[in-house]
């Protein structure tokens, strides 16, 4: 996805829908909320807290709700778009030929909005950090990889676990974990170069 800097640049870069986008922007910005550029998309706020999303994919275009799970949804409208990740996130996806009911749009938003005032969020789930079998042995051969691993983050210790146990095959883990050795050694997590 090109990156944008503004939210002009963002809804110019989906010419299929513009019309659409600057209709929801319009309703967004009329709530008084603050209007952000985060992960190259537009997100709307509240006191510093995104609350609101804005974007458009090849199939729909649509606001995302940061909080949406507490919503009532009353028209049973919204969705999880990642079922079984997502625990808050909700959609409200319009197609091509939908009618925006505005009334209803800013319904939802208010009740957002409010939500979000009143301090309501639902917090993610703490996943329990578990080391498969094959990084296990790797520290019981070396007490310089496990005192490195342990040095990690906690989001780099899972992020290697999870890259080992992920893998099907054993040649598959024995060869990540050759792969990521060093860069445990150096303190490094398995997306350091991904990051600014």
């Amino acid at each position: 996805m090109k990156k944008v800097s503004t939210v002009d640049e963002y809804i110019a870069s989906h010419p299929a829908w513009q019309e659409l986008l600057h209709h929801l922007r319009k309703l967004l910005r009329s709530t008084g909320m603050e209007e952000h550029i985060k992960w190259s998309a537009p997100v709307y706020s509240v006191e510093g807290k995104n609350v609101i999303g804005l974007g458009a994919f090849k199939e729909h275009a649509g606001i995302w709700f940061f909080q949406g799970a507490l919503l009532s949804d009353p028209a049973g409208v919204l969705i999880n778009a990642q079922e079984g990740k997502t625990q808050a996130l909700r959609q409200w996806r319009f197609l091509p030929d939908d009618e925006v009911d505005d009334a209803l749009v800013l319904a939802y938003v208010q009740e957002a909005i409010a939500n979000q005032q009143a301090g309501k969020e639902i917090k993610p789930e703490k996943k329990e950090l578990i080391i498969p079998e094959a990084l296990e042995a790797a520290f019981a051969e070396s007490a310089t990889l496990r005192e490195a691993f342990e040095a990690l983050s906690l989001s780099k210790k899972r992020e290697y676990a999870e890259h080992i146990a992920s893998a099907k095959r054993e040649d598959t883990r024995q060869k990540r974990l050759e792969k990521i050795t060093p860069m445990i050694l150096e303190g490094k997590g398995l997306h350091d170069k991904y990051r600014k």
